[in-house]
């Protein structure tokens, strides 16, 4: 299988492997489910490294007097990827902010030479054994496609949606604070009986673009409303 294949199969084939071991099951108030806590983290270990062309590199810094997620890539595509089981009954809304530093140049992300995303962040709904049956939404910073654009992914179909949330019209070096219902996108893009996701993922790759990018990630976690 190219490496091209596998980097799309992240939410495919070897979602599967991942998903191997006992999930983490979330036992904190309904109020808030925390994911990613980057602020107050002092390691990535519960954080799990998927690497398929090179390596992103993923660091907490300080910016801005606050600890954060910052991801380079140089030509590369890795991710991050934190096994949760998330009741979307009772906490459906997915928060975080995000800033990128760049753009890349006459990209369209609809095909697979442009398949690259200076930031995103995604929710997969595992298929266990059954892997063709895993499915995921990328919430993507766009660079060709506009905000708002909904596609299917160029390597995978529809097991994989791609919403931008963000495009060239935003402003480099300014964070963005973003809420998604889940359940409500998971319903209208997925499977009107699917009511949980397995895990979210982080990714900032260039491999196909052969591009650099930097991104800054901030908390993740979901809520009630």
């Amino acid at each position: 299988m190219s490496t091209a294949l596998n980097k799309r199969c992240l939410i495919h084939l070897p979602v599967v492997l991942m998903f191997s071991g006992s999930l983490v099951l979330a036992h904190v108030s309904d109020a808030q489910v925390k994911i990613g806590e980057f602020s107050s983290a002092t390691s990535l270990d519960q954080w799990e490294s998927k690497t398929f062309k090179g390596q992103t590199l993923y660091q907490l810094v300080t910016l801005d007097g606050t600890s954060v997620l910052r991801a380079e890539s140089h030509h590369s595509a890795s991710g991050l990827i934190k096994k949760q089981r998330i009741d979307l009954l009772k906490t459906p809304i997915l928060n975080w902010r995000w800033r990128t530093e760049n753009r890349f140049i006459n990209s369209n992300e609809q095909v697979k030479s442009g398949d690259d995303f200076a930031a995103r962040v995604y929710v997969v709904i595992s298929g266990g054994f059954a892997f063709w049956r895993t499915r995921a939404i990328n919430y993507v910073w766009a660079s060709g496609s506009p905000t708002g654009k909904i596609w299917s992914n160029p390597f995978v179909g529809d097991r994989a949606i791609m919403i931008a949330l963000r495009s060239s019209s935003d402003q480099t070096g300014t964070w963005y604070t973003e809420r998604r219902n889940i359940l409500a996108d998971i319903r209208q893009y997925i499977d009107q009986d699917v009511d949980h996701i397995d895990a979210v993922a982080i990714m900032t790759d260039t491999d196909n673009t052969h591009s650099t990018a930097k991104a800054y990630y901030g908390d993740i976690y979901f809520t009630e409303n």
